[in-house]
């Protein structure tokens, strides 16, 4: 008998370890990887290590989140590792430009993925781009940039980068502006440097990251934001002028709609790779969303000056596909603007 209870006692205990591990969360003890397409300093690193600061905890089994800075190409190395390398284990989610998706439809060299087959967590923020420039450079206003001699230099990226690359091509054409595109820089960080050691006059990129790192030489009116290229006025920039009220033709007026308004709510999608388990994505979907609602986290992204307007990852989606439904029309255009 004796033998017996302490048989039964061992398959009861055995049981229940059995148990336990099995109720164990998938993301109990491990670390997810996020694969940041810029150098560190800029505003898509400033996105990515701030929720990564604070996901973990509406994530069931509250994993460690790491950031890693994969740069070239204006992101577009980060986007194809994702697609080709990264396992699809709901361990790693990459964050890197929109701009590509609409680079795909537009048969962009060097892009080897398949937007419609990622799965998209959702962006943190609906993009407010802007022009901003040096003191130094003397372009501190839409009239002084029209009335320049000679061609202003601005950094880029990539081809294919919404922004800087994409938005500064189509402000071009669409308005005409006296603008030279030098592009080649790992991020928006980089372009900052060059532009204060008076290499480049300035460039075009999201408020977020001209605030938050330029906010002493806004201050100082060092640097001065110029244009916005949004449907209405940012609140911290009532009287700057708008991209589309500069426009003189429908035509113009549809490029920037089309190439820049439309692009800004996918502008910094946060993504997992393709085939991720389905359990996965769903758990990873409303940890994000449940971290850019989080107290905590908004009161550290206001502290970094980070604007947060979130747009759900179904959203992204949607758009993300209607790209691939474009008018083969402005299709050709965008391309001869884009890769000219």
């Amino acid at each position: 008998m004796f033998m017996l209870v302490r048989v039964f006692l061992a398959f009861v205990g055995l049981s229940l370890v059995s148990k336990h591990t099995w109720a164990q969360p998938y993301y109990q003890g491990k670390t997810i990887q996020m694969i940041v397409g810029y150098s560190a300093g800029g505003g898509f690193d400033a996105y990515a290590r701030t929720i990564a600061r604070h996901m973990g905890k509406h994530v069931p089994g509250n994993p460690s989140f790491v950031v890693e800075n994969r740069t070239g190409a204006g992101s577009l190395i980060a986007a194809n590792h994702l697609y080709k390398v990264s396992k699809p284990d709901g361990l790693s989610i990459g964050h890197f430009i929109g701009g590509f998706f609409l680079g795909q439809v537009l048969d962009q060299p060097g892009i080897e993925f398949d937007s419609r087959q990622f799965e998209y967590l959702g962006s943190p923020v609906v993009d407010h781009s802007v022009c901003v420039f040096t003191k130094a450079s003397g372009i501190t206003s839409i009239d002084t940039w029209r009335a320049a001699k000679t061609p202003v230099k601005v950094g880029g990226l990539a081809p294919g980068s919404s922004t800087p690359d994409n938005v500064t091509r189509i402000l071009k054409e669409a308005l005409g502006l006296p603008l030279q595109l030098v592009t080649g820089y790992k991020g928006v960080a980089d372009i900052r440097l060059a532009a204060e050691a008076g290499e480049l006059a300035g460039g075009c990129w999201g408020w977020d990251g001209t605030k938050r790192p330029w906010a002493k030489q806004l201050e100082s009116r060092e640097v001065a934001v110029v244009l916005q290229n949004w449907t209405s006025a940012h609140v911290d920039l009532p009287n700057v002028p708008l991209a589309i009220d500069q426009a003189k033709t429908d035509e113009a007026r549809q490029l920037i709609r089309v190439g820049i308004h439309d692009q800004s709510a996918i502008l910094r999608p946060f993504v997992l790779p393709p085939k991720t388990p389905k359990d996965k994505v769903v758990i990873l979907k409303k940890a994000f969303m449940e971290t850019l609602n989080d107290p905590e986290f908004k009161a550290d992204a206001a502290k970094g000056r980070l604007d947060i307007e979130p747009v759900a990852g179904e959203e992204v989606e949607k758009i993300v596909h209607g790209l691939f439904k474009l008018a083969p029309a402005l299709i050709s255009r965008f391309k001869d603007i884009l890769y000219k």
